[in-house]
């Protein structure tokens, strides 16, 4: 049942509760408010296919925008809150967008990149107004009620995190069914995970990010409550569970390894067992983390792969996760194919390139057809990839071993970082690590860790030989980082990701051979 269904039958229903700020959003009032959006923009000129930016922090207004948007035909392109003017402004005009709507809590950055979205005529702001922007609350006030006349489906349209380059919007090929059909999400979160009506599901993660906001999206569209967290907190979580009485939530690695790391007090200090189904994705999760999860919460934890490119996923659950430690699951959306440098298929259990083979091209990379020709096979053109490597293991389960990009060449030997942050992240006195090559003049590379250190642990000299010694007791010695770094705080955002190319670019200044 769509959104508008839910509205309809149960006006009164929450939809939307705000974590820390207890503010809610009912039914109704999401419902009636998206659609005075969508009045506004099509009034404003804007039609199917035509793209709404929105660079807003975890707010109460975010899914009837998203809503709007969508049942308007549109694409929804959620801008990362932590950009700069500069980097919000680039996304905006390069992906066309013909309307921003932004908060109060943004204004800083709203008012400086004015001047460089001159080709996006349309400008909101929630919560208060400064020069150039309209008051959305105004705007949407003047417009009726009753539904458009023609509500085709629109859809979200990412940009990639930028990583190794200028970020790039992932635009899938709009469906041309109604807003009134399920997506396919809504279909796979309530199959997969048995959501529903009498689902509350906790969001930790910026809405920003793709998995958040579709999955709270699809949450809406069974008819659930979303609990929206505005910044993640490892006991908050805990506290939510029990308050709310979650039924479900979402999560990434690094937000099981800081729970993990919890007192054993605030660990087992609240009553989570309403809680019954919790799924994580967006980075490989290291296996020892993932068995104390399961451990801890019982074998309730499901895990997917996959992109916001939708080109394919897969699936595992507790079960057939401990029978196959560390996979990310079988397919259930595409073929998997691994593939070496030349395209050439690989057998089972050989790392190279992990490929989805779909019947049709499922997206393009917006305004970058080389960057889309990249992620395509060389010989078959519906064969996609999202820059991952892995294997397959005899009963077809996929394992991730690392980003292609972040490889370590080292005296012609391949070595994977993931599996060296894995273990080293495991280390009482760390907090984070990210691992990856800086130049050897006799190897190429070596390996090098930057560590963030646990609260109340020092960096020193003594704690990078411990942090080494462990790494030697549970690595092949070719893996173990050669030196240590320390970083107060590494890059990375609440949604998981690593910005590693902050810290490599430091150690390849002036190296022609650099790194992605």
């Amino acid at each position: 049942m769509p959104m508008a269904e839910h509205a309809a039958a149960n006006p009164e229903k929450i939809a939307t509760i705000m974590a820390g700020s207890g503010q809610s959003l009912s039914y109704g009032e999401m419902n009636e408010r998206s659609i005075r959006l969508a009045h506004h923009l099509r009034a404003s000129g804007l039609g199917p296919g035509d793209v709404v930016a929105l660079f807003m922090e975890n707010h109460i207004r975010y899914h009837e925008v998203y809503w709007a948007a969508v049942r308007s035909g549109m694409y929804l392109c959620a801008v990362n809150k932590f950009l700069t003017a500069e980097e919000v402004a680039y996304i905006v005009n390069d992906s066309g967008a013909k309307a921003i709507v932004t908060s109060a809590g943004m204004a800083g950055i709203a008012e400086d990149l004015l001047p460089e979205i001159g080709a996006c005529p349309m400008r909101l702001m929630v919560d208060g107004v400064v020069s150039g922007y309209e008051s959305y609350e105004d705007v949407i006030a003047a417009q009726p009620t009753d539904p458009l006349g023609d509500e085709p489906r629109g859809d979200f349209m990412g940009y990639s995190s930028g990583t190794t380059g200028r970020p790039k919007g992932i635009q899938r090929p709009l469906s041309g069914e109604g807003f009134d059909q399920p997506s396919m999400l809504d279909h796979l979160v309530g199959q997969l995970y048995g959501a529903g009506p009498e689902s509350i599901y906790l969001s930790p993660a910026p809405l920003y990010h793709a998995a958040p906001l579709g999955f709270t999206a699809a949450i809406h569209s069974l008819g659930g409550t979303n609990v929206i967290m505005e910044k993640f907190d490892a006991v908050a979580s805990l506290r939510l569970i029990e308050k709310h009485r979650i039924t479900h939530s979402q999560w990434v690695p690094t937000m099981f390894i800081r729970m993990l790391k919890l007192d054993a007090a605030d660990r087992a200090g609240h009553d989570l067992s309403s809680h019954k189904v919790a799924i994580h994705a967006a980075a490989p999760c290291p296996t020892d983390v993932k068995r104390q999860m399961i451990d801890w919460w019982g074998p309730m934890i499901h895990e997917y792969y996959g992109g916001s490119e939708l080109n394919g996923l897969t699936v595992c659950n507790s079960e057939q996760w401990l029978a196959h430690p560390g996979t990310v699951g079988i397919p259930i959306l595409g073929v998997l194919q691994i593939c070496n440098e030349a395209g050439v298929e690989l057998a089972v259990g050989e790392t190279g390139s992990i490929f989805f083979e779909r019947d049709e091209m499922p997206f393009q990379y917006h305004g970058d057809p080389e960057k889309t020709a990249a992620a395509t096979h060389p010989k078959h053109p519906f064969w996609t990839k999202l820059g991952d490597v892995g294997y397959l293991d005899e009963d077809g389960f996929l394992h991730l071993t690392d980003r292609e990009s972040f490889m370590i060449i080292s005296g012609g030997v391949n070595i994977y970082p993931q599996e060296i942050e894995d273990c080293i992240v495991m280390h009482e006195k760390v907090a984070d690590v990210a691992v990856f090559g800086v130049p050897n003049p006799d190897f190429g590379e070596e390996v090098k860790a930057v560590v963030q250190a646990a609260p109340g642990t020092a960096p020193s000299d003594d704690l990078a030989a411990e942090i080494l010694a462990y790494a030697q007791e549970h690595l092949a010695h070719y893996k173990v980082p050669r030196s240590i770094d320390f970083e107060a705080e590494l890059p990375r955002l609440d949604t998981g990701k690593l910005y590693k190319r902050l810290l490599k670019d430091r150690y390849w200044e002036d190296k022609s051979s650099g790194i992605a």
